[in-house]
């Protein structure tokens, strides 16, 4: 196993994660919605320095490109940006939805549900969704595969044909919205609506990408933003709570 430091900061929760040699991996993770810019960095450090380590030890460094909060994703990127050309490490762009599905297969109630197909699907704000549909792996130690691209939509338009099991924030966000247009209604067992994206989801998708040889060069690191409008006019909100 590859010595691989994650940082996200594409939610309001800043999350730094460590694995070294194979190791059980250490992580700090906690709500700090516009903090993260303050403790990115003093986490980094205090991770390493927990585990008697250094950035020099590390092979690479695994970041959230989103899509998320485009201040919190711009902010992951620059950093990891610096840490990677101030020591040359390779990076790691990893999609957040791809991280919650990482997560998602590791859990306990998603192992006891016999799905194939599920979808993951977060709070993208200005009422809309960011999701993706993705199949079970075969092994436990695989990663689930991505069946397509990050979509942006409202949450009446998400495609749950052939989708077993749902989860992510856009379930709490949006409720009974959801489900509008599913074929069938889903039991509360295939769901959940709890998990949250972290960096030890961002671990295992780099312990992968950077086997397969998917690292990119710092300079190449991008973030993915999906949609390319940010915030409501003054106009557009004041239409939104017109009776």
């Amino acid at each position: 196993m590859a010595n691989i430091l994650a940082i996200d900061t594409s939610t309001a929760w800043c999350s730094v994660a460590l694995s070294l040699d194979g190791q059980a991996p250490i992580l700090r993770h906690e709500s700090v919605s516009a903090g993260a810019s303050q403790l990115i960095l003093p986490w980094v450090e205090e991770l390493l320095h927990s585990s008697n380590s250094s950035l020099k030890a590390l092979d690479a460094i695994a970041v959230g490109i989103g899509p998320g909060a485009f201040t919190g994703v711009r902010l992951a990127v620059a950093t990891a940006q610096g840490l990677g050309i101030s020591h040359a490490l390779a990076i790691l762009p990893v999609i957040s939805l791809d991280a919650i599905a990482a997560q998602l297969v590791r859990t306990t109630t998603f192992k006891k549900r016999a799905a194939n197909y599920f979808a993951i699907a977060i709070d993208a704000r200005m009422d809309e969704i960011y999701w993706a549909k993705y199949e079970r792996p075969v092994n436990d130690s695989d990663l689930a595969k991505r069946l397509g691209d990050i979509h942006l939509c409202k949450p009446e338009d998400i495609d749950l044909h052939e989708i077993q099991f749902l989860a992510g924030s856009a379930l709490n966000a949006y409720g009974s919205r959801i489900f509008t247009n599913a074929p069938a209604p889903f039991s509360e067992t295939a769901l959940d609506r709890e998990i949250q994206l972290s960096a030890l989801g961002l671990l295992d998708c780099g312990q992968q990408m950077l086997l397969a040889g998917r690292q990119c060069d710092v300079r190449d690191l991008e973030p993915l933003y999906v949609r390319d409008k940010v915030a409501f006019t003054t106009l557009e909100r004041q239409a939104a709570v017109k009776p």
